[in-house]
């Protein structure tokens, strides 16, 4: 499934629609209409993919309140023109990184993310770029997701164990292992490069 297929459009506004009018309806029968609304939404979606109508619920309508975009963030950190990245449990490759937590603000998280996936404390001196996930993965959610791309000094650290990846490594620009491109794509991970070789580089959004 991909973002700009109509039929998927129209399931993530009414579900957008239905969560927001349970968010603030009061009336008994307008929380129907809505709960009912966000019921076609996951029937939408799942008669255009693979996926149980049940399962595509669970993913799809569970949120409340007034729906925004989450953020996620990603540090881009470099020795010796290498980059590093940290291999998930399911074995690609990606940059440190994840959902920003409410008690975080971006930059905060950012630090955060690396120090737990990757063991090294960091020091994020410049935003890459800021960009919409839609625009630049094939992967859909309910919500809107901002990536943001950060570039790191190292301070210091080493890999420690974790829950979320198993080692961290250095990689050239020409020599990337399997990434995971629903994270980040093989073309971030060399914008990334870009934005670390050029000592003006002007922050991308979309």
């Amino acid at each position: 499934m991909k973002k700009g297929d109509k039929l998927i459009d129209w399931a993530m506004e009414i579900q957008a629609i239905g969560q927001t009018g349970l968010a603030y309806s009061k009336d008994v029968f307008d929380t129907e209409r809505y709960s009912r609304l966000r019921e076609i939404a996951a029937e939408m979606l799942a008669e255009k993919s693979a996926v149980s109508y049940d399962k595509v619920k669970e993913l799809f309508c569970n949120e409340i309140g007034y729906q925004t975009p989450k953020i996620a963030t990603r540090a881009a950190i470099f020795k010796d023109d290498q980059i590093l990245l940290v291999q998930e449990k399911e074995g690609r490759w990606s940059l440190p990184g994840g959902w920003c937590d409410v008690d975080q603000s971006p930059t905060d998280n950012c630090v955060k993310e690396c120090r737990e996936e990757s063991g090294l404390t960091v020091k994020p001196v410049k935003i890459i770029a800021v960009q919409d996930h839609f625009k630049h993965h094939g992967s859909i959610h309910p919500y809107g997701i901002t990536d943001i791309y950060y570039l790191c000094q190292s301070l210091g650290g080493e890999f420690q164990a974790n829950s979320e990846t198993s080692q961290a490594a250095w990689f050239k620009e020409d020599d990337l292992p399997p990434l995971a491109e629903n994270k980040n794509s093989t073309e971030q991970v060399k914008m990334c490069f870009a934005a670390h070789r050029d000592a003006n580089w002007q922050t991308l959004f979309d």
